[in-house]
């Protein structure tokens, strides 16, 4: 897992932790006390995806923040 911006402040930038099958971007965000409300873009292995996705065995997850500003 991938975290980037803001939500690398006080955790880490790159993680690498099993789950168990069914777990999604959701839960993980979870975990690691991401508001989901303040998530902006989620990619699994480069491809868009939602907090209902399930990862699988491999798959990488990145997570950015909302982007704000003018």
């Amino acid at each position: 897992m991938k975290l980037f911006a803001t939500f690398r402040k006080g955790r880490f930038d790159v993680d690498v932790r099993e789950v168990s099958p069914g777990t999604t971007v959701s839960g993980i965000a979870g975990e690691v006390a991401l508001p989901e409300k303040e998530i902006g873009i989620v990619l699994v292995n480069g491809r868009h995806a939602d907090l209902s996705k399930a990862l699988s065995d491999g798959d990488t997850l990145a997570i950015f923040p909302l982007v704000g500003g003018g």
